[in-house]
């Protein structure tokens, strides 16, 4: 066989420049952050890669990612919006060290003098996961490495992203490839069963368990575990994993004999882990047991130069082939436009409707009854305004309720299905519901 064709091409080897971001007035005053090369998602929700207490800051607030060219800063539908001295800003490119202002907090960007060096792919794909944008390259080189290595594997990023099938296409490229590949999704079971999922149980050993039933780790003995939704776990749960981390051995419920298991664990959520160990919600020798390798699957609006090659993806595997021919330039404007809360699973159903009502691509659910406004022929005094940051947020909860109301009533109440439509997590629309008083 010719040299050439057995020749490896080396990885491409970009430098990112560090920044520092640091929260200097305000309720965390103080807080800092500092990246290269990687966004920072800012606001209050404990995902975000930088965590405010400010009632003034949205759940996301802000993203600031560090470029060549620049920092650019992005309002992610925030309330109270982001400001460059007094100037509003929504989507920028701000050139240097800068100070924001978000809500009642005053952020400091400061370029760093240190660099740190990344590896781009030179392939658009690993496995059956696409793109060529320079996040996913990088995305891929570090998967090269991690699938041989037959370590412990956490995969964050947000919903939609496609944790799943990078998860399977890691076992495809590992040594295990032929050995068993074992789902389990630590969020579509009841607490009380959880445990018996994971590690099986004895006949007898609780009401209804009327046969031994093996657990996901003796099933997938030899291969691959994944466990979906890691930040699900429940936490009486959680000291239990870890030692059949360390131990490599199990015991069903109701049994006393041992079970030696030889797994691959990879893990999956779509939380900021290390948030949910500083907020004490996940154990902290967990989180560094499961994490021996660590990746992050970037949101869709941060490649949208992927969009072209995930369409043309998505309409060859329908009945019959499409092409991206078959796409209007409206559409495209579109989608180049759309912000994509729901990631690559959004964009695959949006290419499903496209085909069908093209006018609705992007709506996955019919309008709430009206926008939320004073009632007709009554004038707003004075005393009935309340500060704008309250109305906004009256206003927000009051369309988010009115939203749920809606896929709820026509799904029937299934939260499963008022999920897939809403285009989020199952967890997501749950803890909406509890929000706002609805089961």
């Amino acid at each position: 066989m010719p040299q050439e064709s057995t020749r490896v091409r080396a990885p491409i080897v970009v430098q990112y420049s560090k920044t520092r971001i640091v929260v200097t007035h305000g309720p965390d005053a103080g807080l800092s952050v500092e990246v290269a090369g990687t966004p920072v998602r800012i606001g209050t929700a404990s995902d975000n890669d930088l965590v405010l207490s400010d009632d003034t800051v949205s759940r996301k607030h802000c993203e600031i990612s560090p470029t060549p060219n620049g920092i650019q800063v992005r309002d992610t539908g925030s309330r109270n919006g982001v400001f460059l001295a007094n100037v509003r800003i929504n989507d920028a490119l701000l050139a240097g060290a800068t100070s924001l202002r978000i809500g009642e907090t005053t952020l400091s960007v400061q370029p760093l003098p240190e660099t740190v060096d990344r590896e781009q792919a030179t392939t658009d794909r690993f496995g059956d996961v696409l793109g060529r944008s320079a996040k996913m390259r990088e995305l891929f080189a570090d998967l090269e490495r991690i699938a041989p290595a037959d370590v412990t594997l956490l995969i964050e990023g947000e919903t939609g992203t496609g944790k799943d099938l990078v998860a399977e296409s890691v076992h495809q490229m590992s040594p295990r490839a032929d050995k068993p590949y074992v789902v389990f999704d630590c969020g579509a079971v009841t607490p009380s069963l959880a445990e018996s999922e994971l590690f099986g149980h004895e006949r007898g050993a609780f009401t209804g368990a009327s046969t031994a039933r093996a657990g996901v780790f003796e099933q997938a003995d030899g291969g691959t575990l994944f466990l979906d939704e890691l930040g699900e776990l429940p936490k009486d749960l959680q000291p239990k994993l870890l030692r059949v981390l360390e131990k490599r051995e199990v015991r069903r419920i109701g049994s006393s004999k041992v079970v030696l298991v030889d797994v691959r664990l990879i893990a999956a959520t779509n939380r900021n882990t290390a948030v949910e160990v500083r907020r004490g919600n996940f154990r902290e020798d967990l989180y560094f047991r499961v994490s021996t390798a660590h990746v992050v699957v970037p949101p869709l609006r941060e490649r949208l130069e992927d969009l072209p090659m995930l369409v043309e993806h998505f309409l060859s595997r329908e009945t019959p082939p499409r092409s991206l021919e078959d796409i209007p330039s409206t559409v495209w404007e579109m989608f180049r436009a759309h912000r994509w809360p729901g990631n690559v699973r959004e964009l695959r159903n949006a290419v499903q409707r496209l085909l069908i009502t093209p006018e609705r691509a992007l709506r996955g659910v019919e309008p709430v009854s009206g926008p939320v406004s004073l009632p007709a022929g009554q004038p707003a005094s004075s005393s009935d305004i309340v500060p704008l940051r309250i109305a906004r947020r009256e206003a927000g909860d009051a369309f988010e309720r009115a939203y749920l109301e809606n896929a709820l009533r026509r799904t029937g109440g299934n939260v499963t299905r008022a999920a897939a439509i809403a285009e989020v997590s199952r967890q997501m629309v749950q803890k909406m519901m509890r929000k706002h008083g609805m089961g």
